[in-house]
């Protein structure tokens, strides 16, 4: 079920981002305790104290609020995939980090808490802008690493770029994706380095 994805709702009234961060903070410990689909917005309004009209100021609707902890959830995998691509020089280990610290860092932030997870369920599911945006920046960082390794001799020239980037995201969903990861649970020890071996060997010129 993938419907066409929406830009996120903008935040209504004052700007006031403490109130709205707010919100979300206590949002993430209720859907955290509750579950996201058995959450009103009438329930978040009673469990932080605001009405639902002040709510209303803020965030649109509930998924609104699911879309900003969504959000904060992936830009946190992106910070530590980000940090482990750093520390690597070569574009080929670059490339080996990607899989694995975002496979880490997807299970860790993803399935530490269940409750949470139906928001990550409902995003991938629905295809929400947070969703869709953070693909997109995954793609940009593996097209990154293949530029600099083609420019390096590590990788082949003649496969068009955008294919590659694609087939390469394509290998990794089953593992960046939440509802796919949960089947894959029994082989995330050794897949994240066995495939990017695979796509290593592939690459070569």
């Amino acid at each position: 079920m993938t419907p066409t994805s929406t830009l996120p709702a903008p935040a209504r009234g004052p700007a006031d981002h403490d109130v709205r961060d707010q919100i979300v903070a206590a949002a993430t410990e209720h859907f955290s305790r509750y579950g996201y689909g058995k959450t009103t917005v009438s329930d978040l309004a009673k469990a932080i104290g605001f009405s639902k009209a002040y709510i209303y100021k803020f965030f649109e609707s509930k998924q609104a609020i699911g879309e900003m902890i969504c959000a904060n959830c992936l830009r946190q995998i992106e910070a530590e995939v980000s940090a482990s691509v750093a520390e690597a020089s070569l574009p080929p280990d670059k490339l080996r980090r990607i899989f694995k610290a975002s496979t880490e860092a997807t299970l860790r932030l993803l399935f530490q808490d269940r409750k949470l997870f139906e928001i990550a369920a409902s995003a991938a599911t629905e295809r929400w802008q947070a969703v869709v945006d953070y693909e997109e920046r995954t793609r940009q960082l593996l097209r990154d690493v293949l530029q600099e390794g083609r420019q390096s001799g590590d990788f082949e020239r003649k496969t068009p770029l955008d294919e590659t980037v694609l087939a390469i995201h394509l290998v990794m969903r089953p593992y960046l994706n939440p509802l796919l990861l949960q089947h894959s649970m029994d082989s995330t020890d050794q897949a994240p380095a066995l495939l990017a071996s695979l796509v290593l060997r592939s690459l070569s010129p």
